[in-house]
């Protein structure tokens, strides 16, 4: 399998591992120490080798850090991971809400008389040393560089890793790599910059038309390049993982030892671009008075897909969806109580598996009944797997990654008959996704400007969720994927070709927990009978094509519009899917997608 059920970290580790690595602080001088969750890519994915943060404090979530000081350390954490940290860190540690704590005050907090605090400068984006900088103005407190000193004590640390490159195909891609050198050379030019460092691995996998296998669940390799005014790029990558790569690369890039990496950032003239949010300090240190700031070029042309990798993705979403639809009906015939968490994992990714073109899966699929669904980024093991007793909901969100696309969906399943509470709040999730399915809006707006249309139904009966309503998702690349997103933090216009989930949801910690998610492609939108003309409006395409549980849907909320959507919806999933199952699915199917 891709999935594994071990217990990847216990709290009980914790505390040893801090002891040791407060003596390394001391040794150096230092009154704290960070440890990002991130690598010197700065990707929210990182291989073994750089779990430091997974390593120190046992926490295992996607995002966060620890601030260790000398009688305190505080791991920082948003509001994803606020049920998981609890169960993850022993009581050495202390949760921080994040980011409504910002390190710059809590470190003041905590540091009254100030000092030193340590940082590995490969870790930490130019961006979050500034404001931290800023913060600590005027208090005594100051940044200083070091080397990693988690590496020092991490005694059976992992290599990093050095799995193969493949060449992305043409038909996969739809544009070919020199092409895309050639188009974001000139917006180089136009800017008047000499270069643009990349450091992200989806950006360089994305430009070079490559794909690896350095992270589990990402088909992206490590390294960094140096995209030239003129086209051509210098990849500084391992050899050894190139050895498959034939002539793919041609003559327009040039390889590299990475250990030249900062030698040659050094011999630069520029100006040279980088971007502030993703590039290490390391790096910016290295150009010197030769940087200038600007987004990754790459960023918003690989957000953009275009209509090879859209309907990559629309088919890879057919195949997704006749394996979930085969998982459902399976489910239906379990009895309570037979069945585990695990077992579901299994059995989805045995059915994923027939799929020739299937190469991971794109993420651990969470699979959370009971209390655990109220934990959103769930994982379960071998010691957590739990029964599917009847009165509960199972959060089910997964996905693949096939040559074609990624995909990414939730569905809730109830075990047996479940309570009211949790039907009414199931009814609001499916209102929010419907919601956000049927927006239409103008040119020019963010995440930011229409997220909320996913939460209103929640909003007005007195409950939210503590995650963004959707996130960017690439072409068989990572399935989070940014800039885009659908955020109150996000500030990037929405854009044609840009794919995103679509993902409300309701945890009640302790009880229960619900999500609810499928992937839409922006596109623009027809002009209506009685619109403006004049007034360009985009809306969704919507990609993943999966029933929703009927049993779990109080009709009577639904609005006439609402019930359309739903049953439009439905007709399509039956269309799209029904000729690619089995006689006993397709009974289940056609059942599950009669009209409401």
């Amino acid at each position: 399998m891709f999935q594994t059920f071990d217990v990847t970290a216990r709290p009980e580790q914790g505390p040893p591992r801090l002891v040791l690595l407060r003596e390394q602080m001391r040794a150096a001088g230092l009154d704290g120490f960070l440890v990002p969750r991130a690598d010197a890519h700065q990707g929210e994915y990182v291989a073994d080798h750089d779990a430091r943060l997974a390593w120190l404090t046992g926490f295992t979530g996607s995002a966060g850090f620890c601030a260790v000081l000398r009688d305190v350390a505080g791991v920082f954490i948003d509001g994803r991971y606020r049920t998981q940290v609890k169960d993850q860190v022993a009581d050495v540690y202390t949760p921080v809400p994040w980011p409504d704590v910002q390190l710059g005050a809590w470190l003041k907090a905590q540091m009254p008389k100030g000092g030193q605090v340590g940082y590995d400068p490969w870790l930490h984006s130019v961006r979050e040393i500034d404001r931290v900088r800023q913060a600590l103005t005027g208090s005594g407190i100051t940044l200083v560089q070091s080397d990693n000193l988690v590496d020092r004590v991490w005694a059976d640390q992992p290599s990093p890793p050095m799995q193969a490159v493949k060449p992305h195909p043409l038909e996969f891609a739809g544009e070919a790599a020199a092409d895309k050198c050639t188009r974001l050379a000139k917006g180089l030019r136009d800017a008047g910059h000499k270069a643009a460092v990349i450091t992200q691995p989806d950006a360089i996998m994305w430009l070079l038309n490559i794909r690896g296998a350095d992270i589990a669940r990402n088909p992206v390799a490590h390294g960094f390049a140096v995209l030239q005014d003129d086209g051509g790029v210098t990849l500084f990558m391992a050899a050894c993982k190139l050895m498959d790569m034939g002539d793919h690369l041609g003559d327009m890039v040039v390889l590299r030892d990475p250990d030249t990496f900062l030698d040659y950032l050094a011999a630069m003239t520029g100006p040279v671009r980088i971007d502030r949010q993703s590039v290490p300090q390391k790096v910016a240190d290295a150009l010197g008075n030769n940087v200038t700031f600007g987004d990754d070029p790459c960023a918003l042309p690989k957000a953009r897909k275009n209509a090879a990798e859209i309907e990559g993705a629309a088919q890879a979403h057919l195949r997704d969806g006749a394996a979930m639809v085969a998982l459902l009906a399976w489910l239906d015939n379990q009895a309570p109580g037979t069945i585990t968490e695990v077992d579901v994992v299994t059995r989805l990714e045995a059915l994923r598996r027939q799929d020739n073109a299937l190469r991971d899966i794109s993420f651990d699929t969470i699979s959370g009944t009971g209390p655990n669904g109220a934990v959103m980024h769930y994982r379960v093991s071998d010691e957590s797997n739990a029964r599917l007793e009847a009165g509960h909901l199972l959060v089910l969100d997964s996905g693949g990654q096939y040559l074609d696309g990624t995909t990414d969906i939730t569905r809730t399943i109830p075990v047996g008959e479940v309570g009211q509470a949790e039907r009414l709040a199931y009814t609001r999730v499916l209102q929010g996704l419907i919601g956000m399915s049927r927006l239409r809006w103008p040119v020019g707006l963010a995440g930011r400007d229409i997220e909320m249309i996913g939460r209103a139904p929640l909003w007005l009966a007195g409950q939210d969720f503590n995650h963004g309503l959707g996130h960017g998702v690439g072409a068989y690349l990572s399935v989070h994927e940014g800039p885009q997103r659908l955020s109150k933090l996000s500030h990037v216009p929405l854009e044609p070709g840009m794919i995103l989930s679509n993902e409300p949801g309701y945890y009640r910690e302790g009880a229960f927990g619900m999500r609810l998610e499928n992937l839409i492609v922006v596109q623009q939108a027809p002009v209506l009978a009685g619109g403006d003309d004049e007034r360009a409006m985009l809306d969704w395409r919507t990609l993943t094509f999966v029933p929703f549980d009927r049993r779990l849907i109080v009709l009577d909320m639904l609005t006439g519009p609402e019930r359309d959507w739903l049953n439009g919806y439905h007709a399509a999933v039956a269309e799209k899917i029904g000729p690619r199952l089995g006689e006993n699915e397709k009974l289940w199917l056609e059942a599950a997608t009669a009209p409401l």
